[in-house]
C-alpha cells in the first residue's frame, strides 16, 4: 500500500486527483517546464491515449510507471505529452537542464546546480535521460516519504557515487545552490554561507568522524535535526 506519509505532507496526499495537482507539483521547475509545454499546445487532449499507448515502444509501459510512481495516468499523460513536445527523441540532456534552470533563476549561475542534478537523474550514467528516468526522479522528490527523499539527496550530494559523501562535494553542491539562487535573493546569502552550513552540517553528520558521510549517517542525521530539515525543504524549492 501506498506510505500516508505523515511527515506534514497534507498537500501531497491529493495525489490521487485526476488532475496534476498545483499546489504540490508547481513549485518544481521540472514540472513548470513540460506543464507550459503542454499547455502551448492546447487543451485538446483526445489523442493523449493514443500517444501513451505508443509509449510502448520504450521499456515500460504506462502501467509499470502508475505502478513504479506516485502520478496517476492522467498526470503520467500530462507529463509525457510536455516531455515529447520539448524532448522529441524522448531523451533530454544535460544542455536541456542547464537551459530549464537559467530560465527559472535567470538572477544566478545556474550551471553547475543543472549539472549536478542532470547526474543525479542519469542513473546509468550515459549522458542522456530517458522518460521513465525522469518520472521516477520527479515521483520521489515530490511525492516520496522523507526517507526516500534524503536517499535521493543523498544520492545528489554523493558526486562521484562511490557510497559517500566528502566535505568537498556536500560545499560543492550547496555552492551551486547559492551561486543559482544568486547573491542579492536572500539576505543570507553572503559568500561564506555555503562553507558555514557545509562545516555545520558535516560535523553533524560524520557521527564517527572518519571525515566521509555514509547514507545511514546522512538519513538518520537530518531525521533528527530540524535545521538540517528545513535546509533539505529549501533544497527541494529548487528542483
Amino acid at each position: 500500500g501506498k506510505d500516508p506519509n505523515p511527515g506534514g505532507q497534507t498537500e501531497g496526499s491529493k495525489w490521487q486527483k485526476p488532475r496534476l495537482s498545483r499546489k504540490s507539483l508547481m513549485k518544481c521547475c521540472l514540472v513548470k517546464w513540460i506543464i507550459a509545454s503542454t499547455t502551448q499546445q492546447g487543451p485538446d487532449s483526445s489523442d493523449s491515449d493514443l500517444e501513451l499507448s505508443m509509449v510502448r515502444h520504450q521499456p515500460e509501459g504506462l502501467e509499470q510507471l502508475q505502478a513504479q510512481t506516485q502520478f496517476t495516468r492522467k498526470e503520467l499523460q500530462s507529463l509525457y505529452r510536455g516531455f515529447k513536445n520539448e524532448c522529441p527523441s524522448g531523451l533530454v540532456d544535460e544542455e536541456t537542464f542547464k537551459t530549464i534552470y537559467s530560465q527559472f533563476f535567470p538572477q544566478g549561475d545556474a550551471t553547475t546546480y543543472a549539472h549536478f542534478l542532470f547526474n543525479a537523474f542519469d542513473m546509468d550514467r550515459n549522458g542522456s535521460i530517458r522518460f521513465e528516468d525522469f518520472v521516477l526522479g520527479l515521483s520521489v522528490l515530490l511525492r516520496g516519504s522523507v526517507t526516500e527523499k534524503l536517499r535521493w539527496a543523498f544520492n545528489l550530494y554523493d558526486i562521484n557515487k562511490d557510497g559517500y559523501i566528502t566535505k568537498e562535494e556536500m560545499l560543492a553542491i550547496m555552492t551551486s545552490i547559492y551561486d543559482m539562487m544568486g547573491r542579492y535573493t536572500l539576505p543570507s546569502v553572503r559568500d561564506d554561507s555555503p562553507f558555514e552550513h557545509v562545516e555545520k552540517f558535516f560535523q553533524k553528520m560524520d557521527r564517527n568522524r572518519d571525515g566521509v558521510v555514509t547514507i545511514d549517517e546522512f538519513i538518520e542525521t537530518c531525521q533528527k535535526d530540524e535545521n538540517i530539515m528545513a535546509s533539505m525543504q529549501l533544497f527541494e524549492n529548487v528542483i
